[in-house]
């Protein structure tokens, strides 16, 4: 990959985005080229139309190439779906200097030893990330290099997805002519554009509302603690809506943008909403209220499996930096307030910096996985140690998902005869 320039595709659940940065002086990131496309072969964020997939990776790379000038040949990639999942594990190994010096190879060494831990047939591994480290008797060591000692042990997070899952995105990519540079699971990814330092070091969570999934990593001590994606996200609440008026699923989408919101602020006690104004063939009406009803049933499950991630991480509102919000879903009215009333914590949405160039095509909340590869790859690649292997605290949210939708049942039985 060419030093200055950098590409980012992001394999989402609705959309494939590919951006091309160009990295300046003190690693400001130049956005030159935006390729946005619809793909209807991912379900839960995990591919299943290999064709249609690959198709869509195309055109956005072809509408980056167009907008930047710049031919892309290889990308760092998104890897997200309910499949991923994460595992605590430690390794150990004896320093190999004979001045008994800590050095970049035993790093290596005590990194493979901790990732060489029983990895379910199915799985691969994607990141192996250090937490802390021990020598001898000295523990918490963010960077053992240059200490000397015999006994080198490291407290790490084994980050795997499915290698089915693997495959099928990389051959995805392959058949778009692409070569893939490295694998970032999702909320890593996103995390490095919107989260700073200080509030990893305090304690912070960030919360994607994607389309087909809600992906939750909480950060303490600067460090990855705990991680989830729930199957369920935003999209749901347009499948509810468009079961619930009876109509398409492009009309209770702009339906769901235009009059949707986390709240019944300003909206008017029997209003209407006219269905012929998004497309003349519609005939009827539907309450404002309603709709808003079918929304916040759909976000009640979402947000109670969200807060149930941070009950079983233990950090049920006990994170100093609040909750931070992206992806498409952020962008619902009124969703910051019922996060803050529901998780009982500090949110806001987060905001990219130190990014210039062609703003207005990537401000926007669903784009801050892509922004965030390129920031990724910036700030891992120097220390990044081990072979980017294509390939538990994430997982089990589809196992809460049984009997949780009573309400919005209750929402549907309105509309109902």
């Amino acid at each position: 990959m060419n030093q200055r320039n950098i590409t980012s595709i992001d394999i989402g659940s609705s959309m494939i985005r590919c951006v091309v940065a160009e990295i300046g002086e003190n690693n400001v990131v130049r956005i030159l080229g935006v390729g946005n496309v619809h793909s209807d072969g991912l379900r839960r964020g995990a591919v299943v139309d290999v064709a249609v997939v690959s198709q869509a990776i195309s055109e956005a790379v072809d509408a980056a190439e167009l907008m930047s000038g710049i031919q892309i040949k290889s990308a760092v990639v998104s890897i997200g779906g309910s499949g991923v999942s994460v595992q605590e594990t430690k390794g150990v190994v004896a320093v190999g200097r004979a001045n008994n010096e800590v050095t970049e190879d035993d790093i290596d060494r005590v990194l493979k030893a901790a990732e060489s831990i029983a990895v379910p047939t199915n799985k691969e591994i994607i990141h192996v990330l250090p937490r802390t480290y021990r020598l001898d008797d000295q523990k918490n060591i963010a960077d053992p290099i240059g200490l000397k000692g015999v006994r080198l042990e490291v407290s790490a997070l084994i980050v795997e997805a499915p290698i089915s899952h693997i495959k099928n995105v990389s051959a995805a990519i392959e058949r778009a002519n692409v070569v893939i540079e490295r694998f970032v699971v999702e909320p890593l990814a996103a995390a490095e554009a919107v989260l700073s330092k200080k509030q990893k070091e305090l304690g912070v969570a960030l919360v994607i509302l994607g389309a087909s999934t809600t992906s939750v990593a909480i950060f303490e001590d600067g460090e990855l603690y705990h991680a989830s994606i729930i199957p369920i996200g935003s999209d749901y609440i347009t499948q509810d809506l468009a079961i619930g008026m009876r109509t398409s699923m492009e009309i209770a989408e702009n339906v769901k943008i235009s009059y949707g919101s986390a709240s019944y602020n300003n909206v008017k006690p029997n209003g209407e909403i006219d269905l012929s104004v998004f497309d003349a063939n519609e005939e009827g009406a539907v309450l404002h209220e309603h709709v808003i009803e079918i929304v916040t049933a759909r976000l009640e499950e979402i947000f109670m499996l969200i807060r149930e991630e941070f009950v079983s991480a233990g950090k049920d509102r006990l994170l100093p930096a609040g909750i931070v919000l992206t992806g498409g879903g952020s962008n619902l009215v009124d969703i910051v307030d019922y996060a803050k009333d529901s998780l009982q914590l500090p949110v806001h949405t987060g905001n990219v910096e130190g990014v210039v160039g062609i703003m207005d095509h990537v401000d926007d909340p669903s784009f801050t996985t892509s922004i965030g590869l390129i920031f990724w790859y910036i700030n891992h690649e120097d220390s990044y140690h081990g072979d980017n292997k294509f390939g538990s605290v994430l997982g089990g949210a589809s196992d809460k998902m049984s009997g949780i939708f009573s309400n919005i049942k209750s929402a549907f039985d309105r509309f109902l005869p």
